[in-house]
Parts: structure tokens; C-alpha cells; sequence
């Protein structure tokens, strides 16, 4: 009876932590869905140059995609003449970020582990798309897209009629598209994190013999196969942080897990090739490691005293939220 009390008291301070920062930030997405036509994007990423990489890699960072609702819009720019790099640095990129996700990393674990991991996701995914620009085969037929999408795109746009802003659709959009999207993931997020929270043994280094590199590459094995959208993925960063384990490798789970995922290797492989799966793949295993050990070695102790807050901190405001956030959980778990 203790163990359950103990496990719903871990459940709803992970919810508190992480509510307000969610709804605020799926709120955030609304607005930039309204701002940031698709076409935009669309256009600047054509060319296989480095300037491409960049603008596809930075395009990712606030659009409020996970890694499988990433996976249409990247085959989308792919077949409007986006070069294979900028297709590959957007795959990687979008997922590990987002509105609501960079609010919620701040909530959790504090500005400069969110700034880090900004820039971190960043340089990852322009280094895969420099490689895969350099090392990835142009065929004809991407040539023959691009020519067809250029004209398409240079024929089409004056038809193109500009939506006014509604307060309306932001919501809607934030509600019904973006939180649907990650409620069941980021619901088991929550209850895997209180799990581990709850039953992992505070001590778990000992058991690893602290051997650090093993502990790296055990969480990146874990990590990539799995769906772990960027936001879902937090209370279970910050449960296996509570139960001993460095920031480093939380942060490995955070990138890595995101950024890849079984469904996504195969989009990689079908739509870029092999080559472009063994850059995607080895760029974000190496660099997350890479970072996660800069991480351990220069901020050992950035994160501790910022993981799951006393249960009696957290304010009228917090409380509020987690219960909507709650809601809106049930509300799309129970519907089919």
C-alpha cells in the first residue's frame, strides 16, 4: 500500500513539474503553426550546399513535431526538391526540440541545460547533413524532382492566399493536433517515470560498476529503437537522474531517443539510402555520447537539486495545470 501511495505521490509531482511548461509550450506551437507557412521552409531547402544544412536545421528546431509526425513532413520537402542533407538535419533537428519541449526541458532541468541542448540538437543535425550532402549520391530522378518542384512552386504561388490569425485554431491546433499527438506517449512517459522513480535503487551506479561509458552506451542502445517523443521523454530523464544516474546520461536519452526510432531507420533507408541511415544513425549515436560526457565532464553537478521538487513546492498555478494537462490526457486516451 506504501509502494502505491509513494508511486501516485511520484506520478503527480513529475505532472506538476512539467504541466504548465507543456501547455504553455503547445500554445507557443499554435502561434508558430499560424506564422510559419509550410512553403517557407519548403523553399530554402533545395540546394545541397551548407547554407541549406543550417536553414533546415534551424527551421526544426521550433516546429512542434515528434519524431513519427516528423516523418511526413521531411518525405513531403523531400518530393518539393529538398536536398537528401537538408531532409536529414530536419529529421533530426525537429524531433529533439520544439515549442512546448524547450519549455519543458527548462522546467525540468534549468536554462542552460535547455540552451544546451538547443545547440547540441543543433550541431548534430548539420553535421549528418554536411556528410550526407558530401558522401549521399544525387540520382537523376531528385534532379528531375527538383526541376518539377521549382516550377510547380514559382506556377502556384500567387495562388497562395494568406490566413488571417485565429485565436481559435492556435488552440485547436495545439489541443487537438499537437497534444493529441503526444498524450498516450507522454502519459506512459509519466507513468515510466514514476516506476522508475519509485522501485530503481537510488544507489543504480554501483550496480554499473561506475564504469561511465558502459552506463553511455547501455542508455543509447535503450534509446533508439524505442518512440520517445522529445516532451514524453523528460519525466523519465529526470527519474533515472533521481535515481543516481548522471546527467550525462540523461542527456543521451533526451537526444538520442527523440532522434531516431525504428519507424524513422526505415523512412531513412527507403527514402535515402543506406548511406544516409549509417550517417543518421552514427552522427547521433557518437555526438550524444560526445555531449553527454562534456555534460559529465565540465557540469558534473548541473543538474542535481533540480530534479522532482518536494512534493509541497510546487504552486496554486502548477497544481492548476498538471489537473488540465491531466484531463486532456484522459480526454484523449479514453477516445479512439
Amino acid at each position: 500500500m506504501d509502494t502505491i501511495v509513494l508511486f501516485l505521490q511520484n506520478f503527480w509531482i513529475l505532472t506538476q513539474d512539467m504541466a504548465i511548461y507543456i501547455i504553455f509550450g503547445i500554445l507557443i506551437a499554435g502561434v508558430l503553426k499560424q506564422i510559419i507557412p509550410t512553403d517557407f521552409v519548403k523553399n530554402h531547402l533545395g540546394n545541397d550546399s551548407f547554407g541549406s544544412v543550417i536553414k533546415a536545421s534551424i527551421f526544426g528546431i521550433p516546429l512542434p513535431l515528434c519524431s513519427c509526425s516528423v516523418i511526413p513532413f521531411a518525405t513531403s520537402l523531400k518530393k518539393e526538391g529538398a536536398s537528401s542533407g537538408s531532409v536529414l538535419s530536419f529529421l533530426i533537428s525537429t524531433p529533439i526540440t520544439g515549442a512546448d519541449s524547450i519549455l519543458a526541458t527548462y522546467g525540468f532541468f534549468g536554462w542552460i541545460f535547455t540552451i544546451y541542448r538547443i545547440i547540441t540538437s543543433l550541431i548534430i543535425a548539420i553535421v549528418a547533413g554536411i556528410l550526407q550532402n558530401i558522401f549521399g549520391r544525387k540520382d537523376d530522378k531528385d534532379d528531375e524532382r527538383k526541376e518539377t518542384s521549382c516550377s510547380c512552386e514559382s506556377s502556384c504561388s500567387d495562388k497562395k492566399v494568406k490566413e488571417r490569425f485565429s485565436i481559435k485554431k492556435v488552440f485547436d491546433y495545439a489541443i487537438n493536433d499537437i497534444f493529441k499527438d503526444f498524450a498516450k506517449p507522454l502519459f506512459f512517459g509519466l507513468i515510466l517515470g514514476s516506476i522508475i522513480t519509485t522501485f530503481m535503487p537510488q544507489n543504480i551506479m554501483e550496480y554499473l560498476g561506475d564504469n561511465q561509458f558502459l552506463t553511455y552506451i547501455l542508455i543509447l542502445i535503450f534509446s533508439m529503437p524505442l518512440y520517445i517523443c522529445a516532451t514524453a521523454s523528460l519525466p523519465i530523464a529526470a527519474s533515472l537522474i533521481a535515481s543516481g544516474l548522471s546527467g550525462g546520461a540523461a542527456f543521451i536519452l533526451l537526444s538520442a531517443g527523440p532522434a531516431t526510432n525504428s519507424v524513422t531507420m526505415g523512412v531513412v533507408l527507403q527514402t535515402l539510402g543506406k548511406k544516409a541511415l549509417f550517417i543518421y544513425l552514427g552522427v547521433i549515436g557518437i555526438f550524444s555520447v560526445f555531449f553527454g560526457f562534456l555534460l559529465d565532464l565540465y557540469f558534473p553537478n548541473l543538474l542535481n537539486g533540480q530534479i522532482l521538487s518536494s512534493f509541497e513546492s510546487f504552486s496554486i498555478p502548477h497544481q492548476v495545470f498538471a489537473i488540465v494537462m491531466l484531463m486532456l490526457m484522459i480526454k484523449f486516451l479514453v477516445r479512439r
